[in-house]
């Protein structure tokens, strides 16, 4: 069995233009720990999902001085030293990526990382994000029930807050901004289960709060027991297509459908599951405050409750 997508590709509005996001599938996890108590985990996450990968499908990397490199055996090395071995031990990230553009498939495969500890000179609280990205061309020659099981592998690894797989726009660095606006605005629109990938942008700042509800939802503390703990999501999830997975360290990977759904409004309604978890995480999720994203701010966090709204 396999399922239908809609194809995606956003290109630049610059001339010559390149192509900057396309549709895929999206791991993300969010945790509340310093960069130096997570890095070497989040390393063996990356070697997981290399083997999961086609071979070279990671070829690039991004240099400290904004360059992007091969990713040969040196560059293997570097990116390394980029996320485990920086001098300083404050903060470390690493961006590969399958391509640095020119190719309309370019950029379907890359892994992001970020972490910052408390001594970092940003001023943030410690954290450390990150990502793996796969074109839907890998979910379909697959099956979802890999790509499941492979979140969950790599999700073992990570001591994480927050976490989802979804089906989404990809594009490595949030390079999706630099396409036209209301293109993304129409596709958000049209399908409320496509994710919009922004590690760079929600690392930094989402503490020990959720964002909206995913194909794959991981909760960990101290949100589970925010939420009442698992007895709680099985009273609010009576749903069949809904699984809840315990998973070590009093955390939970809970299922809202078989395959990942962008949920195509013109053909359906949102899922109850999705509504009814998103009204149980409402006092959790994630809300922009203050001025730091005018004058976005208003719009994202529409966008994030997006299942909670008619």
């Amino acid at each position: 069995m396999t399922k239908e997508y809609p194809v995606i590709r956003l290109w630049s509005k610059g001339k010559p233009p390149v192509p900057t996001a396309r549709d895929g599938v999206i791991f993300s996890f969010f945790m509340q720990h310093e960069h130096k108590e997570v890095a070497l985990a989040a390393w063996r996450a990356l070697q997981r999902y290399r083997q999961a990968v086609p071979p070279g499908s990671l070829g690039w990397y991004g240099a400290d001085d904004g360059d992007i490199l091969e990713l040969d055996d040196r560059g293997w090395e570097v990116a390394r030293q980029q996320m485990i071995e920086r001098p300083s031990g404050n903060s470390g990230h690493a961006l590969l990526m399958e391509s640095p553009g020119g190719g309309e498939l370019s950029n379907g495969y890359f892994f992001e990382y970020e972490g910052r500890s408390a001594n970092n000179p940003f001023g943030h609280a410690p954290f450390s994000a990150v990502s793996f990205a796969f074109p839907t061309e890998y979910l379909q020659g697959n099956g979802a029930t890999f790509l499941r099981i492979l979140a969950l592998e790599l999700a073992q690894e990570l001591p994480f807050s927050f976490g989802y797989a979804s089906f989404a726009i990809i594009s490595p660095a949030g390079l999706w901004s630099s396409a036209r606006v209301d293109l993304i605005e129409a596709l958000l629109v049209r399908y409320p289960g496509l994710d919009l990938h922004g590690l760079e942008g929600f690392g930094p700042i989402i503490g020990t709060r959720a964002l909206c509800p995913s194909w794959l939802t991981f909760l960990g503390q101290p949100l589970l027991g925010q939420l009442g703990g698992i007895d709680a999501l099985r009273n609010a999830l009576p749903f069949p297509e809904v699984s809840l997975l315990p998973m070590d360290g009093d955390r939970v990977l809970v299922t809202l459908d078989e395959w990942p759904d962008p949920i195509d409004t013109q053909a359906k309604a949102i899922p109850p599951q999705y509504r009814a978890l998103a009204r149980l995480m409402e006092p959790v999720l994630f809300q922009y405050e203050g001025e730091e994203f005018l004058p976005f701010q208003q719009d994202t966090n529409q966008w994030l409750r997006r299942f909670l709204q008619p």
